[in-house]
């Protein structure tokens, strides 16, 4: 399937390495012209090399911390001064740290609305303006968590920030549509990435303990970052101009929610 993304603008936050990275090889080897972005500019240029290595297609890297209103103010700057607009828009960034609700302070639930929620908002809004002047639709994806359906131990302030952003998605695919522009969130289950490890009981092996986890996943296995990434792209597609205000799992059927 020709997903007709071929010299669209796609910006790829948190793509140094895990998902953000699988998304934009995905979007660059259907033929988007990619920006990634991270905080480290020298895991930013690592990772493009190897995109550009597997899709023979350049990206770009500009280096941006999502909770610095500044750095995602030139980042958004710098994007439309090289190429002139932005036409996609993939929300992500690296999660909260796992733990009880009673152990977290103030601080860690204000860093953590920083991070997400907030960070998601204002991407959205200054990319706006371009997103609007798309030729075929522009295109906001969030990256959440498969927690938003289906309890995550310790995953409280994850959950509670990325539940914030699928509600506000579904406001905003509903005033965004009269612009041409779907909304959209895909919530990962259990992916191959660093992350991983998080997620984990601390007293148990690794490689036992993801064994254990996969016994839960009706197709029985963990997922790729590139399958993930699939479902992404999908999305960002003009095949997919008819959907919005939805989130998509990606989860092999492990969620056991109806709705």
């Amino acid at each position: 399937m020709d997903l007709k993304l071929s010299n669209k603008i796609a910006i790829v936050l948190a793509a140094s390495k895990g998902l953000g990275k699988a998304i934009a090889t995905t979007l660059a080897n259907e033929g988007a012209t990619v920006v990634i972005s991270s905080r480290n500019i020298d895991q930013l240029n690592e990772a493009a090399a190897e995109i550009e290595k597997l899709t023979r297609r350049e990206v770009t890297c500009i280096a941006a911390d999502v909770s610095n209103p500044a750095d995602i103010e030139s980042l958004i700057r710098q994007t439309v001064d090289k190429f002139g607009t932005i036409d996609i828009l993939i929300n992500n960034t690296g999660g909260p740290p796992f733990d009880k609700f009673e152990n977290f302070n103030d601080e860690a639930w204000k860093k953590a609305f920083d991070d997400i929620l907030l960070a998601f908002a204002r991407n959205s809004r200054l990319a706006l303006p371009y997103l609007k002047k798309s030729d075929t639709g522009g295109r906001i994806i969030n990256i959440v968590s498969g927690s938003i359906k289906s309890v995550l131990e310790n995953s409280v302030l994850s959950t509670a920030m990325r539940m914030g952003v699928v509600g506000m998605a579904k406001l905003m695919a509903d005033e965004f549509g009269p612009y041409n522009i779907t909304v959209n969130n895909v919530a990962p289950g259990l992916i191959l990435t660093d992350r991983i490890k998080h997620t984990l009981p601390k007293d148990v092996n690794p490689d036992e303990a993801i064994k254990q986890k996969t016994k839960s996943i009706p197709l029985g296995r963990i997922g790729k970052p590139e399958e993930f990434a699939a479902a992404v792209a999908f999305l960002a597609s003009e095949q997919a101009s008819y959907i919005s205000g939805v989130t998509l799992q990606v989860d092999g059927g492990a969620s056991r929610a109806i709705y």
